[in-house]
Order: C-alpha cells, then sequence, then structure tokens
C-alpha cells in the first residue's frame, strides 16, 4: 500500500554543505543539514499568525521533553497552523529537547514569516504549515541528499553495503520505524516519520535505499532524506567507533551522524599528509632548479632541464603512489 499524497507542502529547497559530513564531533546532532522554505510570507498586520506560529513551537518544544514525535494545530480559522517534530531514534529525552528547542530560532532566522518550513538537524526536524496551503509533496520525494567520497575497492564494498542495507531495511520495520546497526565495518541507520505504518515505512526506506544506490553510487558514506523517512550510512574500514558498534532501535545514545568523527579524523590526516608531501617538493624543486642554474653554465642547460623534469615527475609519481596505498 502506497503513500496517500496529503495536502503538505512543495519547499525550495537550499541545501547547505559542509566538509565531508557536518560535525566537527560525534555527538554534535544540533548541525544543520538542510531548510526548506515555501516561496510566499503571511502578511500579518494584526499579528495573529505569528502568535499562532509562537504558540506552535511552543507546544512543539514542550512535547520534546516526553515524546520524539508530535503534531500539533494552534490558531483558528485562516490563521491555522500544524507542525510536527520528530527526534532521531537514537537520541536520549534530553538530548531531544535540546535539539528540538533551537528549531523555531532557525526557523525565524533560516525563512523568515513564510507560509511553510522544514528545517532538518542531524538529530531532529520540525515543519509547519499554514492552513489551506495546497501545494502536495509525495510521501517518496526526495528532499535532500549528500554523497561522501568514493571507494576506489574492487566491489567489496558495495556488496557488504548492500547485505547492511537488507538488514536495515528489515530492522526498521521490526522495530516500528527506527533502526540502527553495524555490518562488517559499515554502520547504517533508517528511521521513518512517527505516524507512518510498518509496511509504508518499509516501502519508503526501500526507496531511500534505491535512490542512495543510485545517486551516491560507491561513495563511502551518503545521506539520503525523503519526505517520511530518511537513511545514513558511513563506512569504517578500521572498525565502526565506539557508540555506533550495536545495533539500536531504541533511544539508546547521543551518537551522531555515522560519518561525521572518522570523517574528521581521516580528512585532518590526510591533510598533513599532503602539507608534508607538498613541502617536501617544494624544497626538492628549489634545490634541483638550483642545480640547472650552476650547469647551465657548463652548456648542459637542455640536459639539466629534461633531467629536472623527469627526476621531478618520479617524485610526484612516487607521492602519488603513496597517497594511493
Amino acid at each position: 500500500m502506497g503513500f496517500p499524497r496529503k495536502t503538505l507542502f512543495l519547499l525550495v529547497f537550499m541545501v547547505l554543505f559542509t566538509n565531508h559530513y557536518y560535525s566537527e564531533s560525534a555527538s554534535d546532532y544540533t548541525t544543520l543539514v538542510y531548510k526548506g522554505c515555501s516561496k510566499d510570507t503571511f502578511t500579518d498586520p494584526n499579528g495573529v499568525y505569528s502568535q499562532a506560529l509562537s504558540s506552535l513551537f511552543g507546544s512543539l518544544v514542550a512535547q520534546s521533553t516526553k515524546t520524539k514525535f508530535f503534531k500539533a494545530t494552534s490558531g483558528s480559522g485562516q490563521s491555522t497552523m500544524t507542525g510536527i517534530f520528530q527526534c532521531r531514534g537514537d537520541l536520549s529525552t534530553s538530548d531531544c529537547y535540546n535539539c528540538v528547542s533551537r528549531l523555531p530560532v532557525l526557523s525565524d532566522k533560516l525563512c523568515g514569516k513564510t507560509i511553510a518550513a522544514r528545517i532538518q538537524l542531524l538529530g531532529c526536524y520540525m515543519l509547519y504549515e499554514v492552513a489551506g496551503f495546497s501545494e502536495q509533496v509525495s510521501g517518496m520525494q526526495m528532499l535532500f541528499k549528500a554523497c561522501g567520497a568514493t571507494t576506489r575497492s574492487n566491489g567489496g564494498f558495495e556488496v557488504k553495503r548492500d547485505t547492511a542495507f537488507s538488514v536495515m531495511e528489515n530492522g526498521v520495520v521490526s522495530a516500528h520505524g527506527f533502526y540502527a546497526t553495524s555490518y562488517q565495518g559499515l554502520y547504517v541507520m533508517g528511521q521513518c516519520e512517527g505516524d507512518v505504518g510498518d509496511s509504508d515505512c518499509g516501502e519508503c526506506v526501500k526507496n531511500a535505499v534505491q535512490k542512495a544506490e543510485v545517486e551516491c553510487g560507491s561513495s563511502t558514506s551518503a545521506q539520503v532524506y525523503l519526505h517520511k523517512c530518511f537513511i545514513s550510512y558511513g563506512y569504517y574500514p578500521n572498525g565502526v567507533p565506539r557508540g555506533h558498534s550495536s545495533s539500536s532501535s531504541s533511544a539508546s545514545s547521543s551518537s551522531s551522524y555515522s560519518s561525521s568523527s572518522s570523517g574528521q579524523n581521516t580528512g585532518k590526516t590526510v591533510a598533513i599528509i599532503l602539507g608534508g608531501a607538498a613541502g617536501v617538493a617544494f624544497l626538492v624543486i628549489c634545490l634541483l632548479f638550483a642545480r640547472s642554474l650552476m650547469k647551465k653554465h657548463d652548456g648542459r642547460s637542455l640536459t639539466v632541464e629534461y633531467g629536472w623534469r623527469e627526476e621531478a615527475i618520479f617524485f610526484f609519481g612516487f607521492v602519488d603512489l603513496f597517497l594511493d596505498i
């Protein structure tokens, strides 16, 4: 059974990227992933819309101390507003509140007084719309994707990833909406919106997996957000970090998106290696250039120039070979 096409909203998304994956630390679940803002704003001479929106935000934030998913309505008549928040399934109650409580301020800052908006952080999201807003979004509509670096593996990575995806697809149904697990260096996570039934949840996650396979190919990390579900995965050849290593279908930790910590550490290591290699390369070039100037007076400048190129090519070939290992 598919998703009904509900009267929700078609958002214009401005995707925001940061380095490789979005957080400096593995616990930074409040990092912005994307925003979706309606093109239309509401005119509010008497402040009724602003009051209704403020009341709606207050209700949603208050409920985040008790639950990880909640729908609310505020206002009346044409100023009626409906809203939803949801936290990631592995966040604690306090982390859920800390995440959701940031969303009203971000919504106002990033979207202003629009008639519909959606703000997605790594650990939670919130959306609202004014009554009568008639644009439609399918539950399978892809709202955002991000693909990490690609692997040069001989196909073994894809086999592991697809196996992990299969486990997650089954797990998210049996666990009623949220599932995370690790498999041979891969950490995968899937979650559906809180009011989506098990069957439709499985269908949504399967669709997100297919989009990840097509859109991200052999990327070693990715996240894909559809309107009613999301998936993410990260590959750790040296072992899944602590906090990601056990299967989970309920709140257990405040660990963040799977690629955050490992991706940043790897990036720093590569930067150090490249910096050192660049320094050595510069020194070698200076020495070779000095030698060419000295030998130029002996009528051998042509030979030296060829030799300099040959030696430089050998050096950079060695660096490239080192980085490929």
